[in-house]
């Protein structure tokens, strides 16, 4: 896998509802109602990169989770990382309408 040039990752973004890309990874902050609906959706991220084999950094804070995705391996942004925000919006989507 290589890595996605600047207006690649840009045009993907556009789709993406505030996700941004800065310092070669794309990333967006979730809030929730509560602490344990954060902790809930980090646990449900977790499996999901575990199973698609794209790894998140993730900070965690009161009622606010905060998702992050870089090839770590190449040093930017990748297909997968966009993929993964992807999924992970679509994650959030359906544990707030829950």
């Amino acid at each position: 896998m290589s890595l996605l040039s600047e207006s690649q990752i840009n045009d993907n973004l556009k789709k993406l509802n505030d996700w941004e890309f800065k310092n070669n990874a794309v990333s967006r902050s979730f809030n929730f109602s509560s602490y344990m609906r954060g902790i809930d959706f980090v646990n449900s991220t977790a499996s999901l990169a575990e199973e698609e084999n794209h790894h998140p950094d993730i900070t965690i804070g009161w009622c606010i989770v905060k998702i992050k995705f870089t090839s770590h391996d190449l040093g930017g942004v990748t297909e997968d990382c966009i993929n993964m925000a992807k999924l992970v919006t679509k994650l959030f989507e359906e544990k707030v309408t829950k």
